[in-house]
């Protein structure tokens, strides 16, 4: 396992700057206003030749039992008690300060190795001669934002993380190509969860872990960054994203930090295999819920929507069927898509949320024969033959699957693209039926056959 460091610091002091420069993405949400991570992040990362496991941290403060800072500090307590390894970051320019003082007193009943980093010395010489008061030694002067004393801080990890050799012909795939079948299953499943804010993402998360390993609590948008962690289905290794409350765009208009964790939501869900879409079932399918569960559709993604709050629905008989009618109706382009009834409070329901998962996923993964596939094609159009248009007959000859994931087909013929939607929404319906693909998108590719008396 990789030697795992977690940076620890006061709010706003840089810790997540640093964390994406160690990690040498965007991992997490960078904002100059105090307080912006919440729950802590983690990252694998590979820096200066050494196979990292980092983690950023919220800021340490004291707060009375029970509220959002206590908890946020409860999350670092836990980054520090899983580390192998302390970055304890201050911020040069205030010099160390009282906060910084109890951080250092946290820290040494932990008995973990503690590197200390001032970080902000770019620009101008800054005294750090206060910092050796902490009684870490001296300390490694950075800028986090400008990439200085990166070799320094390298130089201090180096004694503590093993060094890895990478092989020289790796070679970074592209994340658009399609993998084949044993690379995909080789590799962790990549899930999701989606929604409103407020639904119970960070509760089911947390359940689904065993562990309190988000945020949780009656205040919408806690969740800011997408939050990462290990997980298994049926013996299947899973990477399990939470992620923030997708709000109207209304709402977000001009808010840089509502702006950005929509941004690390939305790119959770382009890496993910598949989306779980968490409903309020006291309040289900609102507009934003569809435009959601449309988004991901559109993404390509396998879907499985969970009805959280079911503990709390006061009329239950009957209501799974007529949300289950209503859910067709209103999004007919994932029509039949898992949908399971779950109380992340008490956990009712999620033994039915595994198997929806692997079902959702062997859909989006389904591969059809050709010939099994024109004999599809030719009981469709003898049931219901493509309208004319404009006098003439769209004719649709044949089709093959091209690729999965999702599932994606070739419809071989004339006049294609004048090929109603209806008439496409007809034939994958049918594809869904025939095929078990209930619920994952399916896309189709219009190839227009040449006319052989076409003079051109």
């Amino acid at each position: 396992m990789p030697f795992t460091l977690a940076i620890v610091g006061r709010p706003n002091v840089g810790k997540s700057r640093l964390f994406n420069r160690l990690a040498g993405r965007a991992a997490a949400i960078v904002h100059d206003t105090p307080g912006v991570t919440r729950d802590r992040q983690v990252a694998e990362a590979e820096f200066d030749g050494m196979a990292l496991r980092l983690i950023d941290t919220a800021g340490f403060e004291e707060a009375p039992d029970g509220s959002l800072a206590a908890r946020m500090t409860e999350q670092t307590r836990a980054a520090i008690a899983e580390a192998d390894a302390l970055l304890f970051v201050i911020d040069a320019r205030a010099g160390v300060t009282a906060g910084d003082e109890i951080i250092a007193q946290e820290i040494r009943k932990s008995g973990k190795t503690v590197i200390l980093a001032a970080n902000k010395c770019e620009g101008r010489s800054i005294g750090v001669e206060d910092a050796y008061a902490l009684g870490f030694g001296e300390p490694i002067k950075i800028s986090a934002e400008h990439a200085l004393g990166m070799g320094d801080l390298a130089d201090a990890l180096a004694p503590l993380a093993p060094r890895v050799e990478f092989s020289d012909d790796e070679e970074e795939t592209d994340a658009e190509a399609e993998e084949s079948d044993e690379a995909y299953t080789a590799r962790p499943l990549r899930l999701a969860l989606v929604g409103r804010p407020n639904v119970g993402k960070s509760s089911l998360f947390n359940q689904l872990l065993g562990e309190e390993r988000s945020l949780t609590g009656p205040e919408a948008g806690l969740t800011r960054d997408a939050i990462t962690a290990p997980w298994t289905i049926e013996g299947r290794d899973v990477l399990l994203h939470d992620t923030a409350g997708l709000r109207k765009k209304a709402r977000v208009a001009g808010d840089t930090l509502e702006e950005m964790s929509v941004a690390s939501t939305l790119e959770a869900v382009r890496f993910a295999d598949c989306v779980i879409v968490m409903i309020d079932a006291t309040q289900p399918f609102e507009k934003q819920d569809l435009t959601i569960a449309d988004l991901i559709a559109r993404e390509g993604r396998a879907i499985v929507f969970a009805l959280n709050k079911w503990d709390l629905l006061e009329n239950k008989a009957g209501a799974i069927s007529r949300m289950r009618e209503k859910l067709d109706r209103l999004l007919p382009q994932v029509a039949g898509a898992p949908l399971v009834a779950t109380s992340a409070r008490t956990g009712e329901g999620l033994e039915r949320l595994t198997p929806a998962i692997m079902e959702a996923d062997k859909a989006w993964n389904k591969r059809v024969p050709t010939a099994t596939l024109n004999r599809f094609l030719e009981d469709a159009l003898l049931r219901h033959a493509p309208p004319a248009v404009s006098g003439r007959r769209v004719r649709v000859r044949y089709m093959t699957q091209t690729k999965a994931r999702p599932p994606t087909f070739a419809l071989f013929g004339n006049q294609l693209d004048a090929l109603p939607e209806a008439y496409q929404r007809y034939l994958q319906n049918g594809l869904r039926g025939a095929f078990g693909l209930k619920g994952t998108p399916l896309r189709f590719v219009m190839r227009n056959t040449r006319n052989p008396y076409d003079p051109k």
